[in-house]
């Protein structure tokens, strides 16, 4: 890289921009995680793991992957599954294919938690994030969130259909 160049500075309208756009993902993430602890006792990222092992084959996914899916740290989300174990709602086994990997699975009681939670997180999702947006805006906003996401993982593929 050259230092030498002067920097590459934001025009007024990119600055803009990016102001507004900072300001949805520090806001948008806490306003999710309020309703979610508010209406379910779960804070957003604890929703990702459960929403996610819900949606997989068998409620199944090896840590790792669910880890990625949930864009958290391998770390992060052992010690969130630890306190969805304790409450009955994941299991941890070692994945019968590969016993380096460890696999969580969404319980019964966890099923039951995403089904009663889901609701209510829809209904946020959909007043904070589509209610304020016209159908036009709406597939500007994905075609945006695909583009910037490739941009900083090309070979990321957790938010493609």
């Amino acid at each position: 890289m050259d230092t030498s160049q002067e920097p590459r500075w934001l025009t007024e309208e990119e600055s803009q921009t990016w102001l507004a756009l900072a300001s949805v993902l520090i806001r948008l993430p806490a306003a999710l995680d309020r309703q979610l602890q508010r209406d379910a006792g779960i804070s957003h990222f604890e929703y990702q793991v459960i929403a996610g092992l819900s949606m997989s084959p068998e409620r199944t996914m090896r840590m790792s992957d669910l880890a990625a899916f949930s864009e958290g740290s391998l770390s992060r989300l052992s010690h969130v599954v630890s306190r969805l174990e304790k409450r009955g709602w994941v299991r941890r086994t070692p994945d019968p294919a590969d016993g380096r990997y460890m696999l969580a699975t969404l319980t019964e009681e966890g099923w039951e938690k995403v089904v009663a939670t889901a609701p209510g997180h829809v209904d946020a999702v959909r007043d904070l994030v589509f209610e304020p947006l016209t159908k036009a805006q709406i597939r500007q906003l994905r075609d945006i969130g695909r583009r910037i996401t490739h941009a900083i993982d090309p070979d990321g593929d957790c938010l493609t259909p």
